[in-house]
């Protein structure tokens, strides 16, 4: 099973980003996905997780109302969309799969991780 992420990059504060994460190697359309967040010298921590069928979604405090996960399971593909970015929303994001139906806020209940993709906010 392999997780790419895609679509991080250098942008400035208040601009939107785009992240994806495509599933190879097996579709885990039946997996709990969510995504993640390691700032430099910080800990790796939960942003969003979406149900396998995702219709339910769970965010942490610090990106609600501005972040949006999404899946499309045709496409083996997750989805993090991030609006109204600021400085302390860079990081290293990472997408990952977990074995079970309803959302997961914890690192220790995933199963498959990506290799992370950078996202930087500066003006």
């Amino acid at each position: 099973v392999l997780l790419v992420e895609s679509g991080g990059g250098l942008v400035q504060p208040g601009d939107s980003l785009r992240l994806s994460c495509a599933t190879s190697g097996r579709t885990l359309s039946d997996y709990a996905k969510g995504w993640f967040r390691q700032a430099p010298g910080g800990e790796r921590e939960f942003v969003a997780g979406i149900s396998w069928t995702g219709s339910s979604t769970f965010y942490a405090e610090a990106v609600k109302g501005r972040f949006t996960i999404s899946r499309d399971n045709a496409k083996n593909t997750l989805y993090l969309q991030m609006n109204k970015l600021k400085p302390e929303d860079t990081a290293v994001y990472y997408c990952a799969a977990a074995n079970r139906a309803g959302w997961v806020n914890r690192a220790d209940d995933y199963d498959y991780w990506g290799q992370g993709t950078q996202v930087t906010v500066s003006s």
